[in-house]
């Protein structure tokens, strides 16, 4: 299975109870008659749901065991699916307490599913395991139905346990094996384990999915091979045998120590899959999502990948049918759409402008009942990577043409040739993965051609001679359309004019019904009765004072503006802006009103307010506790990435700080104040603005005016030190050399004394020190002066979860934009559209 965020928790047992223990190969072999239930009733206090012992695996220096048990799926904060797995692991990190911030360290590489029963359909809290009398291990989730069985009833099984490096097996009163998972693979190998024909690893969906995906490897009697599931399937990888076999003996696969050894009716074929020196470590192989089949090893503190099989057999990221997704052209390494050569047509678009790699799809889809209407769109120098699918009797270039035109089931072909010779092979396609854009090498070329559907064509229509009255009844008609235009646009002008001067000084009012997806426009007079006469004051923010308000049962934050002649730009931005976006870390934009002078804002109610209050103790309230202060970080971030990832055009907010971070009551936060946001077209590297934001929270690059999205993961590193240390970033209260707390953090960071800069308020944080020093060094890799080496908000929020490490930088790499006096001849004004506070 991908990697994943994989908590490991205690099992709780029913029949009769199994009293579980941290200490390796303590707990009773289970035995028939045995029910045990996915819950922490007996056993709140620990961390691992496991039912058998655990195995130490042989030769294994570092103490790797294996473990069966219920296994949560990738999850953040909860655990509400589980898979029963076995699970493959190091004996050193059993007692990692499973917290948040042990994840960000990398606790999540230290166990990896290698096997797993139910991996389509995971099961709840209170599902049960039952080890039946008759034998059957049978997996039912709460609701009682039967989820999966190992279908071993009546075979005298006498008990359950873990052998070799991941086998679980259920063996009879003579210890012969009756049932074992080596048997029912998913997606991985462990050594000594093998693959018969028959069998198949099969990838997971995606990195977090870990149902079945289409990407299978399987034996056949020529060899190993690599499918993606289509009809047929289509081969992407191939490691074919000598065709020595002389028995009906099934050919069988076995993964060694750093090789895959093929047996063959008795004999042995050593091939050259894997030709990396013998391993040091334990080792397993999977089938990844991506087609990959890579060899994991165990380095130091995490099991980390150490060798492609597939990409030594020549193989590069282009060669795999999913890298560009569905009629994606891949090209070194980045994707594209089908386009004719010296033609301005386009029969396919992206699935999604800001994801290539999810693929094309046609403009018009291809039908069946118009297949008069199908042409071919040649695509020189683009090769398909299946080859298994040939046309026969199709030898040359117009045959295999013809023969795909006259099947619709045929969506492309690809002819491979030799040139000046007479013939090629003519691969037969019926559902387009990826291409591959190649350069022509030894004589030998392709090119494919795909299957596009053309718009019936129009009637042909008889030509009319031209009648020579007719021609004169056009030229006056001609001239008195003419001269109504032209007294049209005269009336329009005059009109023009006159609005114009009667508006000398009234601020002009916007036509926002033109814009798609604008929020409610309210009356002024509406909003003054909701917050009561704007009574009810929330506080201030850049240019406006917020009010809470009531609309119908709703509670909302009006905010004012004033100076709305300055704010006009800024208070077009938001309304656009926000009014089309919607996240759930994103603070929404209820309505707004204009009229005349006046310009207001409605926005949802955040009843916590906004972080600041939290972290600065102004209230004199209890400090927030780690895991709290965890969620809300994670809470920016992905508000974050949602506007620099997921929307039509990159969003850079340009001014995170903690006063545009709003809480609910449950401290869940989101991100507000859109006012001084910069759109940035996907297309564009770095964009030229003036400089813009507050004090303390600007990145470097905002003296050259040259910014990217970058700017706000910088910001995001000084919002979580403030969060960390409880303190403003400025705070001319702290004694001269402790004013900034950038340049303290590179102080204490050069000096190993992080630990100084942990809120004192907090014992819970000083109690899990190790764990926040952690997060200071992921607000380390975003204060970097060059912005290329600040993380992308995808990737902090991958580290957040666990699923990658954290870069470790050198402390004089951060700089504190401050550190440049000059730079702020003037201090920069709050922004115009603050959110409620």
């Amino acid at each position: 299975m991908g990697p994943a965020i994989v908590f490991f928790l205690v099992l709780a047992s029913a029949a009769p109870l199994l009293l579980a223990s941290q200490v390796l190969g303590d707990y009773p072999t289970p035995k028939p008659s045995t029910v045990w239930i996915n819950n922490n009733v007996f056993f709140k206090d620990s961390d691992s749901r496991n039912i058998i012992p655990r195995v130490v695996v042989p030769d294994s220096n570092s103490e790797i065991y294996t473990d069966a048990g219920f296994h949560c799926v990738p999850s953040i904060f909860q655990c509400d699916q589980f898979l029963f797995a076995v699970s493959i692991g190091n004996s050193n990190t059993q007692q990692m307490s499973r917290s948040f911030n042990q994840q960000i360290a990398g606790f999540a590489d230290t166990r990896q599913i290698i096997w797993s029963a139910n991996r389509d359909r995971p099961v709840r809290e209170n599902a049960t395991l039952e080890f039946t009398t008759h034998g059957n291990l049978v997996l039912r989730d709460a609701d009682g139905s039967q989820v999966w069985s190992s279908n071993s009833s009546g075979q005298s099984v006498a008990g359950m346990v873990i052998k070799d490096v991941g086998n679980l097996v259920l063996f009879d009163h003579n210890n012969r094996t009756v049932w074992q998972s080596f048997y029912h693979p998913t997606d991985t190998l462990v050594l000594g384990q093998s693959l018969v024909e028959g069998m198949r690893l099969t990838s997971n969906t995606s990195a977090t999915n870990t149902t079945e995906g289409m990407l299978y490897i399987t034996v056949l009697p020529g060899g190993l091979y690599a499918f993606i599931e289509s009809t047929p399937p289509q081969c992407y990888f191939l490691n074919p045998l000598r065709q020595n076999k002389t028995t009906n003996d099934p050919t069988k696969v076995t993964f060694m120590s750093g090789s895959l050894t093929t047996y063959q009716s008795g004999q042995s074929d050593f091939r050259t899959n894997l030709v990396f020196a013998p391993a040091t470590s334990t080792q397993f192989m999977r089938l990844e999502y991506d087609g990959h089949l890579r060899v994991y090893g165990w380095s130091v503190d995490r099991w980390t990948p150490v060798y492609d099989v597939m990409t030594s057999m020549e193989k590069d990221d282009c060669d795999y049918p999913t890298v560009c997704g569905e009629y994606g052209i891949c090209t070194e390494r980045q994707c594209g759409c089908p386009v004719e050569t010296n033609s301005s047509s386009s029969y396919f678009k992206l699935v999604d402008e800001h994801k290539p790699n999810l693929g094309c799809t046609p403009i018009t889809p291809i039908s069946c009942q118009e297949i008069q209407h199908h042409r071919l769109l040649t695509l020189p120098n683009i090769d398909y990577f299946d080859e298994s699918n040939t046309a026969a009797n199709a030898t040359s270039i117009d045959d295999c043409k013809q023969a795909c035109l006259k099947n619709c089931s045929c969506m492309a072909v690809s002819f491979r040739y030799k040139w000046n010779a007479p013939h090629g092979k003519c691969v037969w396609v019926t559902k387009v993965f990826s291409l591959k854009s190649i350069q022509p090498y030894d004589g030998y070329n392709s090119s494919t051609y795909i299957k596009v559907q053309l718009s019936p064509p129009t009637e042909n229509r008889t030509t009319v001679q031209p009648n020579p009255s007719s021609e004169n009844k056009t030229k006056v008609m001609l001239g008195a359309s003419l001269g109504a235009v032209m007294a049209l646009v005269l009336v329009v002008i005059v009109v023009a004019l006159y609005l114009k001067r009667r508006r000398n000084y009234v601020d002009e009012e916007f036509d926002f019904d033109q814009f798609p997806g604008i929020p409610t426009r309210y009356s002024f007079e509406r909003l003054s009765e909701c917050t009561e006469g704007f009574s009810k004051k929330l506080g201030e923010g850049g240019f406006g004072s917020v009010f809470e308000g009531k609309l119908g049962e709703n509670r909302v934050a009006v905010k004012r503006l004033e100076g709305a002649r300055q704010g006009k730009k800024e208070f077009l931005a938001e309304v656009e802006t926000i009014g089309s976006i919607e996240h759930i870390n994103l603070v929404r934009l209820i309505g707004f009103c204009v009229e005349k002078f006046e310009r207001l804002l409605v926005y949802e109610y955040m009843s916590g307010g906004s972080l600041d209050r939290w972290i600065y103790y102004r209230h004199n309230n209890a400090p927030l506790d780690w895991s709290t202060r965890c969620r809300i970080i994670l809470d920016i971030a992905k508000g974050l990435c949602y506007l620099h990832e997921d929307c039509r055009r990159k969003i850079a907010h340009l001014d995170i700080k903690p006063q545009n971070i709003l809480l609910d009551d449950n401290f869940n936060a989101k991100v507000a104040d859109f006012g001084l946001c910069k759109l940035i077209d996907r297309d564009q590297s770095k964009v030229v603005t003036m400089m813009r934001g507050t004090p303390g929270y600007l990145a470097p690059e905002w003296l050259t005016s040259r910014i990217t999205e970058k700017v706000d993961v910088y910001s995001f590193g000084v919002v979580i030190m403030e969060i960390i240390s409880g303190r403003k970033n400025i705070d001319n209260s702290q004694p001269e050399e402790n004013v900034q707390l950038i340049n303290l953090l590179r102080e204490k960071a050069q000096n190993n004394q992080l630990i100084d800069l942990i809120d004192k308020h907090s014992d819970d944080m000083l109690s899990q020190h190790e764990e926040v020093v952690q997060m200071m060094k992921l607000a380390i890799w975003c204060l970097q002066h060059d912005s290329i080496q600040r993380p992308s908000m995808a990737i902090v929020i991958k580290v957040l979860e666990g699923a990658i490490s954290i870069q470790t930088f050198d402390a004089n790499s951060i700089t504190f934009a401050q550190d440049n006096p000059s730079a702020y001849s003037a201090p920069s004004q709050a922004s115009i559209l603050s959110g409620p506070r």
